[in-house]
């Protein structure tokens, strides 16, 4: 019983089932819904005894109570139901001396209302709990198969967050992983094609055999092909390609130790952004587009490792098409690149927080695909550093 009231906790109440980490203003309407009950009982009671005679209120009180059923814990519907029942038949003897009759169908119907209440209540709290516990047995799911990376490696601060579309959904076919090997700190964010258990599959195959090759593969080029060899055995395993439908888009990165630069193939993904401690935004376009992976039989080529500066204080920004591919309500697309700029975070989790948080005004909360988000952020800003000092020493000058 514990357990099962530490889930409802985590997850909501009866009713508002799935909010997750719901918005402010979700939070404020629960909040003011819970009232609503209390309004309708003290409505019924001022609409009886202002209104003429022949008006009731077993409307106001029979609605009370069905509106504490999906809102409220039992014990706080039958406080409700049993207060509705009490009023009713105190207006009743309020007015004994008129229709007697229609005063006791009136009593009559409240407390059948109350009635139906308490079972709706008992109903929507069964389907609530086995909700949550389908809920937590998913995310133990995701954290088995995407467990989150940890928040620091050498100089290296990262950050990553996976946000599905669906808030009762908690886990899908995006996919990160960051790794750190002899050949320097490799990361993957990556998005399966599909739904469902079939992309989950998909996902594991592709970060399982991710972790092997980032520490045994010398290249990025060497990697990648120890993952599409691992996805033409999980097709050649499965008969047909209706059960093996996934294709994965993917980029990988390595980011060498100390002052080593930062290295990338893109495989058919949005491309990565790169932010500097100046506050600008580059897109990382690879420079010949490639297909995903999984599609060898399709094309076969060389993949091309694309080379660049990862300056102390840049974060690497690598993201999803759930970023990208998120619309307003005129239909126009999110641009974290454009969104992002001239912006200064204090952390890789600031950064993420503050990106979703975006998007989620972007889209009004109407996303219609899952959002995986990597951020990988070199220590320290020495060209900021030394602007500051100048311009110290310039103050002083002056002085």
């Amino acid at each position: 019983m514990r357990a099962s009231r530490e889930r409802e906790r985590r997850v909501g109440s009866p009713g508002w089932a799935g909010a997750g980490a719901e918005s402010p203003r979700a939070a404020w309407a629960r909040s003011v819904a819970r009232w609503l009950p209390g309004v309708l009982l003290v409505g019924g009671v001022v609409f009886d005894l202002l209104m003429p005679m022949h008006y009731t209120a077993s409307p106001f009180l029979s609605a009370a109570s069905l509106v504490a059923a999906p809102l409220l814990s039992l014990r706080g519907t039958a406080a409700v139901a049993a207060t509705a029942a009490v009023v009713s038949v105190l207006l009743a003897a309020w007015h004994s001396g008129n229709d007697r009759a229609l005063s006791v169908t009136e009593v009559v119907t409240v407390c059948t209302v109350a009635l139906l209440a308490l079972a709706i209540n008992r109903v929507v709290r069964r389907n609530f709990r086995q909700l949550a516990t389908v809920r937590v047995v998913a995310e133990a799911a995701q954290r088995a198969v995407l467990p989150t990376p940890p928040s620091r490696i050498g100089s290296l601060r990262i950050a990553a967050r996976y946000v599905a579309a669906q808030t009762d959904a908690r886990i899908g076919g995006d996919l990160f992983a960051v790794q750190e090997s002899p050949h320097g700190v490799r990361a993957i964010i990556g998005d399966v094609r599909g739904k469902g258990l079939e992309a989950v599959e998909a996902v594991a195959v592709v970060i399982g055999a991710f972790r092997e090759a980032a520490e045994q593969e010398r290249t990025l080029e060497g990697l990648v092909d120890r993952l599409e060899r691992a996805l033409d055995r999980e097709g050649d395993r499965r008969v047909g390609l209706d059960q093996f439908e996934g294709f994965t888009t993917a980029v990988l990165a390595e980011i060498g130790d100390g002052g080593g630069g930062l290295r990338l193939i893109n495989r058919g993904h949005p491309p990565p952004l790169l932010l500097l401690p100046t506050g600008q935004v580059r897109e990382l376009s690879p420079e010949a587009d490639a297909l995903p992976l999984g599609m060898r039989d399709v094309a076969a080529w060389r993949d091309t490792v694309e080379e660049l500066p990862f300056p102390a204080g840049a974060a690497l920004l690598l993201l999803t098409d759930g970023v990208t591919e998120a619309r307003d309500a005129s239909g126009r697309f999110y641009e974290p690149a454009r969104r992002l700029s001239g912006r200064r975070f204090a952390s890789p989790d600031a950064l993420l927080d503050a990106l979703i948080a975006d998007v989620m005004r972007h889209t009004e909360g109407q996303r219609a695909d899952d959002m995986a988000l990597l951020a990988l952020r070199r220590a320290g800003a020495p060209g900021v550093v030394a602007v500051r000092r100048g311009q110290r020493a310039a103050d002083e000058r002056a002085g």
